[in-house]
C-alpha cells in the first residue's frame, strides 16, 4: 500500500508548503483537491477558503504549475479531488482532461445528494439512479479515450452511500476507467457494511480508499417523542468509532494494494504534528512490505 493525504484536510498550508511538508514527512503521494471556494475575507477552513486547494476555474492553465509542485516534492499522486457533479458534462470533461496531462490516472466525479435533488426536482431515487447512470455511461467513455478513470466515492447523504448502492451504478461499466472509493469515515455516517464482503463485492470496481475517522455524540437534545438526539462529528483516527487497523487488515484480505488516502479532518492536533503522527500510526498498521 502507499499512503497519500487529500488537501481537503490541509487547509492552513500552500500547495507548495503542503507538498514539501508530505514530502519531508514520509508520505509517498498527494490528492489535490481542485475546487473554487475562495472567500471574501480571506480565511480559511477545510471546505471554504482552503489553501491547499487549486481553483477549478481556470484549472486547464494551471496543469504546469500542479505538475511542478507535485514533482519538485517527489510525489505521486494518488489521484485527484475533484468536486465536478457527474451531471455537468462540460465540468467533468474538464476535470477527465486535466486528470490525464498530469498522468493522475484517476479523478472523482460527485454524485447526487438525494434529498435535495428530490426537493430541487422532485425524482424519485430511482428516478435520479437512472439519470445518473446514463451521465456515469457518458463519463466512463470519455475516460476511456482519455485514459483516465473516473471515480464514485461512497459518501453519506447522496444515492450511493454504501458498496452495495455503489455497485449496482457501476456495474457493467468498465473497471479500467470507472471505480470506486471506499471511504471508511463516511461509512461510520451511513452505509457501513462488513468490510471484507464490501470489498469483495466491489471487485475490479474497488479503485481507491479513504480513510478518516468519526464517531456520534449525544446533544442533550430530545425530540418531541422524547427520543435522544444524536449527531456525527470527524474524530482523530485512533478515536473514532471506525477501526482503521481492522479495516487495513480486511484490505490486505481483498488483496488490495493500492492507494489509501489520508483526509482527517479532525482539529484536536495542530496540522503538521497531526498529519506526521496519523503516517507514523499508519506505518505501524501496516508491514512495510505491505
Amino acid at each position: 500500500m502507499k499512503f497519500s493525504v487529500f488537501t481537503a484536510s490541509t487547509p492552513d498550508w500552500t500547495p507548495s508548503q503542503a507538498a514539501d511538508t508530505l514530502a519531508e514527512q514520509g508520505w509517498d503521494g498527494i490528492e489535490w483537491r481542485i475546487v473554487d471556494d475562495r472567500t471574501e475575507d480571506g480565511s480559511s477552513g477545510f471546505w471554504a477558503g482552503n489553501r491547499s486547494t487549486w481553483q477549478y476555474s481556470g484549472i486547464a492553465d494551471r496543469v504546469g504549475e500542479i505538475a511542478r509542485t507535485t514533482d519538485a516534492a517527489g510525489l505521486e499522486y494518488s489521484g485527484i479531488g475533484g468536486y465536478q457533479p457527474v451531471s455537468d458534462h462540460e465540468g467533468v470533461e474538464t476535470m477527465l482532461r486535466v486528470t490525464s496531462e498530469l498522468g493522475a490516472r484517476q479523478v472523482r466525479v460527485t454524485m447526487p445528494w438525494y434529498r435535495r435533488e428530490r426537493e430541487r426536482t422532485g425524482e424519485t431515487y430511482g428516478q435520479l439512479f437512472d439519470r445518473t447512470r446514463a451521465d456515469l455511461e457518458w463519463a466512463a467513455e470519455r475516460a476511456a479515450d482519455l485514459g483516465v478513470k473516473a471515480l464514485v466515492e461512497l459518501h453519506h447523504m447522496t444515492i450511493t452511500p454504501s458498496a452495495s448502492a455503489a455497485l449496482r451504478l457501476v456495474d457493467g461499466l468498465d473497471p479500467e476507467h470507472v471505480g470506486v472509493i471506499h471511504d471508511l469515515g463516511n461509512l461510520v455516517i451511513e452505509g457501513h457494511e462488513d468490510h471484507l464482503a464490501a470489498f469483495e463485492l466491489l471487485g475490479p470496481y474497488l479503485a481507491h480508499a479513504h480513510v478518516k475517522n468519526a464517531r456520534w455524540v449525544d446533544t442533550g437534545e430530545t425530540r418531541a417523542d422524547g427520543s435522544r438526539v444524536w449527531q456525527h462529528e470527524w474524530a482523530p483516527l485512533r478515536d473514532g468509532q471506525a477501526s482503521v487497523s481492522e479495516y487495513l487488515d480486511a484490505l490486505r484480505q481483498a488483496g488490495y494494494d493500492g492507494w489509501v488516502t489520508i483526509e482527517d479532518f479532525s482539529t484536536d492536533l495542530p496540522l503538521e504534528a497531526r498529519t506526521a503522527d496519523n503516517l507514523a500510526y499508519l506505518r505501524s498498521l501496516v508491514p512495510v512490505s505491505a
